[in-house]
């Protein structure tokens, strides 16, 4: 053969298949730093509530260990390739939860939620276990769309026959059991949400009448997607779960705008937004009180009334200052009822100061940037959406939340992602954080020379 045909034939011949390094090793030694850091806070709590380390500590790092080994053997095993960051930021998170509750709860005697917690983190860690070792590829789940969003909406709307628990109906008790459907229907509605614009974002970028620089699609593109997402947000309205219905608005406009492309959906989205939030003040006296709460957080000191619990959260805040009062040294039981789950986070400020919240908000940023960054490096579409949506959820619940306790936006009453107490929240996030380390194995899979399996 001549020079000229073999470098012809070099030419057509396949390029070779990029070989990516594993980091399985890399995930196992973050695994063990933060199980470290969980019982270094765990044995910090101890010493200044009592003066001597807690007889449990040794029983609850080789607890949160275990699990976080048996996790990461699973993601070993069956996704090889997937990001290394992900588990270790899920164990830290949910551990530093932990030491923040049995912290609270040294304060109050007759409400422990530290052991149930850690039950329900075995659980959520299960279902990651789950969802690793048999879900062998993503994409089977967009042949279940319409499955998830019936379903979404059923669990939705179980909350409506049992009663109001703090002037919301998002609870199922039944026989001193407790769970929230709202938290497992917002994975339920990302898969549906991804599964349909995937298959129809073509249309919906270039069909339909243009008004001004918008392109709208046509009525039966949109129609069923804009139907389930009404219908959810409907009965959430009903529900007085107004937190929940900003999760989900939230999701549907930053979906639509991944899936065309238009700018011009963000824009209808913040202005729909901001009108419904005014009609919702205005005509109901739950979201209205939390309204003046948020405009006037020290009118009930004014009236001789007492600090109320946005005024005693940003005083939390005020207290820790920048390193922080060291943990359980700070006052922030005095917020009340839901310093466990809605205020966590003013604990969290208040005894670990700015530094300790910067940082706690960086591990937060990372694990959504991962799903980014997972999304787009795939070449299928309803595993991109799938990743944004998924990663949007736990960056628009951050900011909801974070919004609400230091007085940005009103109070929603949500529950801090892995950090505060709330057994469907913690499990539906161990659940998020799966389905981000199957699409990041396919992701990075594809530079291996082979497809996800």
């Amino acid at each position: 053969m001549t020079k000229a045909g073999t470098t012809l034939a070099a030419a057509r011949s396949p390029a070779p298949a990029v070989r990516l390094p594993r980091r399985r090793g890399f995930e196992l030694a973050l695994i063990v730093l933060a199980v470290l850091l969980c019982v270094y806070g765990y044995c910090a709590v101890g010493l200044a509530r009592t003066g001597t380390v807690p007889p449990g500590a040794l029983g609850y790092g080789a607890g949160l260990g275990g699990l976080a080994l048996v996790a990461h053997l699973a993601v070993r095993l069956r996704a090889p390739y997937a990001d290394p960051l992900p588990l270790p930021i899920g164990v830290l998170l949910n551990g530093l939860g932990l030491v923040l509750i049995y912290r609270l709860d040294l304060e109050t005697p007759h409400d422990h939620a530290a052991p149930a917690q850690l039950v329900w983190s075995t659980l959520g860690i299960g279902l990651f276990t789950v969802v690793v070792l048999l879900l062998r590829d993503h994409r089977v789940l967009q042949r279940y769309a319409y499955v998830f969003g019936a379903a979404a909406l059923v669990l939705l709307a179980l909350p409506i026959l049992f009663p109001a628990v703090n002037g919301a109906r998002i609870w199922l008790r039944i026989a001193g059991f407790s769970i929230q459907p709202g938290e497992f229907a917002k994975v339920l509605l990302a898969v549906f949400f991804a599964a349909y614009l995937a298959a129809n974002r073509n249309a919906l970028a270039y069909t339909g009448r243009r008004l001004w620089r918008l392109q709208f699609p046509t009525g039966r593109v949109l129609g069923p997607i804009v139907t389930i997402w009404l219908l959810s947000v409907g009965v959430l309205v009903l529900e007085r779960d107004l937190g929940t219905s900003l999760l989900f608005f939230g999701l549907f406009v930053v979906l639509l705008y991944v899936a065309t492309g238009r700018t011009g959906w963000i824009a209808v989205g913040l202005l729909l937004a901001v009108l419904g939030a005014d009609a919702v003040g205005r005509f109901e006296p739950h979201v209205a009180g939390r309204i003046e709460d948020w405009l006037y957080p020290f009118h009930t000191i004014d009236a001789g009334n007492g600090p109320n619990q946005l005024s005693q959260s940003l005083f939390a805040f005020a207290a820790g200052g920048v390193t922080g009062t060291g943990l359980g040294l700070g006052h922030s039981v005095l917020i009340g009822f839901a310093v466990k789950s809605d205020f966590i986070l003013a604990t969290a400020g208040e005894e670990l100061g700015l530094a300790g919240l910067a940082a706690t908000f960086l591990l937060y940023a990372l694990l959504v940037e991962r799903g980014f960054r997972a999304g787009l490096a795939l070449r299928e579409p309803f595993g991109r959406l799938l990743a944004v949506g998924l990663a949007s959820l736990l960056a628009l619940q951050v900011f909801v939340i974070a919004g609400g306790v230091t007085g940005l936006i009103p109070l929603t009453g949500m529950a801090m992602p892995f950090l505060a107490q709330g057994g469907s929240s913690v499990v539906t996030n161990w659940a998020i954080v799966a389905l981000l380390i199957r699409v990041s194995d396919s992701a990075r899979s594809q530079y291996d020379g082979r497809e996800a399996p």
